[in-house]
């Protein structure tokens, strides 16, 4: 059987050594990357892969760019745009590929910006200042800032998870007119800080990453007379009370099967799986590693889901392991990928 070819790519923070997007061969069978090029960019820290896959777009301090995926996973620069604000952190694109979305963390920003025909950026079609303050009791920067922006799965929907504010703002999506309209509010407890959103394979469940509380937040997720509804189910903590204030949850990801779900924690420098209950969505954790590195920033699965990897912004790596569902644990495996301060990753199949 002719083995399926896999392509990384991840983005960095350019102001040390980097240049811009890494691209890496993946051995998914052995959990292995090797790096191939570095596309320059300034600062790509999320990228996100059209459902199409042939485009990939990028946060950059001019904006976003987009980026056209060859057959052996290179990438040819597209174009540029302003995103009407001061640079993004988070990218999302909706899987018909007509508009792109940013959160701004610096200027608590969602920005809508139309696609071209061809995959490339347009105009701006929309754009929401999140306004207010939130409550602090912690000398934390409580303004907004926009960390994560994610349709939900039916796509009618944009969650603009807002790390300052302690809220995840819920926007239904007006295709055809290119608008955003505020239409429901997920509050989360005081200096919470939410990080990021991802909803189950099926669609039906809902996993709210908080920062400070080292919490994820299940909800059951439905569309009840065309208006979005979250309903609270479970809360689990990802450290344990002593390691809470020297922690910050900081990454989050669903496995591509829908089994499994895993987060990354900060400060504490570990990993902790947790198996998703296909009838509730509720959480179970499998088993919790430290991590040989420091501040994962990031992590994936592997496509086989027998690896995961972690992107480590202080350490400047990628760390490989591998995981033993049964035992309970998982293992570095080979050694570490050096990159200058990784932020996140897309791992993608090639074409046939």
């Amino acid at each position: 059987m002719k083995q399926e070819k896999y392509v990384a790519y991840v983005g960095t923070y350019t102001h040390e050594n980097s240049v811009g997007i890494h691209i890496y061969d993946v051995n998914v069978e052995k959990g292995e990357m090797k790096e191939r090029k570095v596309v320059p960019i300034n600062n790509p820290s999320d990228i996100v892969v059209s459902k199409n896959r042939k485009f990939l777009y990028s946060i950059a301090d001019e904006g976003v760019e987009a980026f056209a995926i060859q057959p052996d996973g290179d990438l040819i620069p597209m174009n540029k745009q302003w995103i009407g604000g001061m640079r993004g952190c988070y990218v999302e694109v909706d899987d018909e590929n007509r508009y792109l979305f940013v959160g701004g963390h610096h200027d608590g920003r969602v920005s809508m910006m139309r696609l071209e025909p061809d995959g490339s950026i347009g105009a701006i079609a929309d754009g929401v200042f999140h306004k207010g303050m939130g409550r602090s009791i912690a000398q934390r920067n409580f303004i907004p800032h926009v960390d994560c922006v994610k349709l939900t799965p039916e796509q009618k929907f944009l969650c603009a998870v807002d790390n300052g504010l302690d809220q995840v703002k819920v926007y239904r999506v007006d295709y055809e007119r290119g608008r955003l309209k505020l239409i429901d509010i997920i509050r989360g407890k005081l200096e919470s800080a939410p990080r990021m959103i991802r909803f189950s394979r099926d669609g039906k469940y809902a996993y709210i990453l908080y920062e400070l509380l080292n919490v994820i937040e299940v909800y059951r997720y439905s569309v009840v007379d065309d208006t979005p509804v979250f309903e609270k189910i479970q809360e689990v903590h990802t450290v344990t009370n002593k390691e809470e204030d020297v922690c910050a949850a900081s990454g989050m990801e669903v496995s591509r099967s829908g089994r499994y779900l895993m987060c990354s924690n900060a400060g504490v420098n570990s990993v902790v799986c947790y198996e998703i209950d296909a009838k509730t969505g509720m959480l179970t954790e499998k088993f919790m590693t430290k991590v040989n590195s420091d501040y994962p920033k990031m992590l994936a699965f592997y496509p086989d889901e027998q690896h995961y990897l972690t992107l480590n912004n202080n350490s400047n790596d990628i760390y490989t392991y591998q995981i033993y569902y049964d035992q309970g644990y998982s293992l570095q495996e080979g050694r570490s990928v050096k990159v200058d301060k990784p932020n996140c990753i897309y791992i993608l199949k090639l074409e046939e």
